[in-house]
């Protein structure tokens, strides 16, 4: 289990997720992610990110059964702040992050990919927040960077998901290929933007983030705030052992 990073060409990191069998993060995996992408931003000959994942899914979220074998609030925290730390690194990595998806991209997946530059996903590969079905909140601020308020709303209140060919005509999804083409596909757009000059592209990141309408950094923190009241209430804790013991392979 682990979060690697490969260099192509010297100047494209290729960051991949891979935790059996979901990509279901624990506290640590979120952490490493903020650190994969905190390190290639600091390297100058860097140009590009791709985010990507091995396995049956893209992401789905924070590993609850870590959270439900913890006693106390640690792993609870940890996961909060590990996802805000992941979520704001991708935002903040100083070079543009490729996010492709493939298969299931839940909770804090989407909060992975609502927060990179470009979305290419597989054509099997589908998106959604069910924390409200978790007794927790968030990744709302990411997921209404994908899709218009009203049906971002209703995918928050009902669960539903949406799936990535869907996201194309909002023009959050770039282009939907066939599984097999998703790395080929992602690595020309990588390399598209890798031929660019590094202190450009830099500079267009910064200025993008800068002329964004939301500070998604504090309002993904405003979220958190609710989720820890549901945990205090206990509400969340009953949510979540109702999960662990449904036996359920996705995590959010």
């Amino acid at each position: 289990m682990s979060i690697s990073t490969e260099i192509i060409d010297g100047k494209i990191a290729v960051v991949t997720m891979n935790y059996p069998p979901v990509n279901a993060l624990p506290v640590a995996g979120w952490f490493a992610i903020a650190d994969a992408m905190d390190e290639a931003g600091k390297q100058s000959d860097l140009r590009v990110v791709v985010l990507r994942a091995e396995g049956r899914g893209f992401n789905a979220g924070v590993d609850i059964k870590e959270m439900q074998r913890t006693t106390g609030f640690d792993a609870l925290v940890g996961a909060n702040r590990g996802c805000y730390a992941a979520f704001k690194a991708i935002y903040e990595c100083s070079i543009p992050v490729i996010a492709a998806v493939n298969g299931f991209c839940l909770g804090g997946g989407v909060g992975l990919v609502g927060n990179c530059d470009t979305i290419i996903a597989a054509d099997d590969a589908y998106f959604g927040v069910p924390e409200v079905d978790r007794g927790a909140l968030g990744a709302a601020t990411h997921l209404s960077r994908l899709v218009p308020q009203h049906l971002m709303r209703t995918m928050y209140y009902t669960s539903r998901t949406i799936a990535a060919a869907d996201l194309v005509p909002h023009g959050s999804v770039l282009e939907v290929v066939p599984r097999a083409e998703l790395d080929s596909a992602s690595m020309a757009v990588a390399q598209e933007i890798a031929a660019k000059d590094p202190r450009v592209l830099r500079a267009a990141k910064a200025a993008l983030n800068g002329i964004d309408p939301v500070d998604v950094n504090k309002s993904y923190r405003f979220e958190q705030g609710f989720t820890f009241e549901l945990n205090l209430a206990g509400v969340a804790d009953e949510h979540r052992d109702e999960f662990v013991q449904s036996g359920k392979n996705l995590s959010v």
